[in-house]
């Protein structure tokens, strides 16, 4: 049991800015637990998100919360998952052979491609939260968490299934000790919480989709995972759960 709290509380040390006061020990079981709580991490920010937007929803204006609450997401996830968006958007924007992505990639310096694409993701993600807020919509609540939790879960696959790009780097570390059982493990609160709301297993069928579409790119372009690919696939996932459940929402149920 130790080893399980030490994962839960590594994984949510390296996701989160939420403090944790307590020194956590690296070794094989807790890494490979902390992969598995990656999704439960997820489900947490998710509530986090929505008792700040509900408490606040009755004094502030729609596009002020909408703001308010991207501007904590980023601050639960300390950016780290946008400083791998923009490495990627850099790397793919020079149209530069495979070596030389690599060597963008590790640039500590952010190119115009990585400042452009930040701007537009978080400017679609403030749009589409506000109009799931403009529609005061309590069955958006339960997507929106399980998209935030999915988003991870599909690093976590990327990680487990995906050949790693380099033999070095923190997922390298990761991935070495991980074995297809352990994406069992994270999917499963995912799959229990479809189990109390089926009607959303539509969410987790498009999500898979995406990571598969996703993985493919990633094979045809980095030949393998990495870091970066993983943190943009998790903000590119919270960004495509956001779109699916207003296009469901304002089209399918409304």
């Amino acid at each position: 049991m130790k080893n399980v709290l030490y994962g839960f509380l590594l994984a949510m040390q390296f996701l989160t800015r939420i403090p944790v006061p307590i020194e956590c020990p690296w070794t094989i079981k807790t890494s490979r637990w902390a992969i598995r709580f990656y999704p439960i991490v997820g489900l947490v920010m998710g509530v986090v998100l929505v008792v700040v937007g509900s408490s606040l929803s009755p004094f502030l204006p729609s596009g002020l919360l909408a703001l308010i609450l991207v501007s904590l997401w980023v601050w639960l996830t300390g950016g780290l998952h946008l400083d791998g968006v923009m490495d990627v958007a850099d790397a793919v924007g020079s149209n530069a052979p495979l070596e030389k992505k690599w060597t963008i990639m590790k640039d500590p310096h952010v190119g115009s491609f990585g400042i452009i694409t930040l701007v537009f993701l978080l400017g679609w993600k403030t749009m589409l939260i506000y109009l799931l807020l403009t529609q005061a919509d309590w069955h958006v609540i339960i997507p929106f968490m399980l998209s935030v939790a999915s988003a991870r879960l599909s690093a976590v696959g990327l990680l487990i299934f995906l050949p790693a790009a380099k033999k070095e780097g923190l997922a390298w570390h990761w991935k070495k000790n991980l074995n297809w059982l352990d994406s069992v493990w994270a999917g499963m609160p995912i799959v229990l919480v479809i189990g109390f709301f089926p009607h959303l297993s539509w969410l987790l069928i498009l999500f898979l989709l995406m990571t598969g579409l996703y993985g493919f790119w990633l094979m045809r372009t980095f030949k393998g995972v990495n870091g970066d690919l993983t943190g943009a696939a998790i903000e590119g996932g919270e960004l495509w759960g956001l779109l699916l459940i207003w296009i469901f929402t304002s089209f399918v149920t409304g």
